[in-house]
């Protein structure tokens, strides 16, 4: 009887295609632009713009539920140079979230909606012509974004995300408009 139990299940486990038994990994990289807003107590606030890039990378364990990891850029300037005195701004962030998408087909390509959830430490480093110092802080991130999968190997979104960093009287956050390129492997 055991082997007859062992034996139907097998025939049951092969019947299975391996793609729903095997997810897959991806890599994806995006540029935007990030609204930096910086608020000091006692000092007051301000906001710039600048270039921002993401490079993440994860794993699909379904077409509609993945975790990944990533590193982003938000900033990165010169914030004052006279030719003598200088002071240089950049702020970064490593995370590791889950992602939760939805196509608009069965077929699991086309137009989706995404939304992504986790926590990133962030990292902000001030360079000067009298020294240098950087502060983390670890705090949740989140994101959404609609996109247009061309194959299962590949597809191309637009994602906004929201990151945000606060210690010894400064809060820092991001908000990032990007466009993404993802690869399925």
């Amino acid at each position: 009887m055991k082997k007859f139990l062992v034996l139907a299940c097998a025939l049951a486990l092969s019947g299975l295609s391996s793609a729903a038994l095997a997810g897959e990994g991806f890599v994806r990289g995006e540029a935007g632009q990030s609204d930096v807003k910086v608020k000091v107590d006692g000092l007051g606030s301000d906001s710039d713009k600048d270039t921002a890039y993401s490079l993440r990378g994860g794993y699909w364990f379904n077409p509609n539920f993945a975790v990944e990891g990533h590193y982003s850029r938000f900033y990165d300037k010169t914030l004052y140079d006279d030719g003598t005195d200088y002071v240089d701004g950049k702020l970064s962030a490593i995370g590791l979230g889950i992602v939760a998408k939805e196509h608009y087909s069965e077929s699991n390509l086309g137009f989706f909606v995404q939304l992504r959830a986790g926590v990133a430490r962030g990292k902000v480093s001030v360079d000067t012509s009298e020294g240098s110092g950087s502060a983390t802080s670890t705090k949740p991130y989140y994101g959404i974004g609609a996109g247009y999968d061309f194959s299962r190997r590949f597809g191309l979104s637009l994602n906004y995300d929201h990151n945000q960093g606060s210690g010894d009287g400064l809060k820092i956050t991001a908000n990032t408009l990007s466009l993404g390129l993802e690869a399925r492997f």
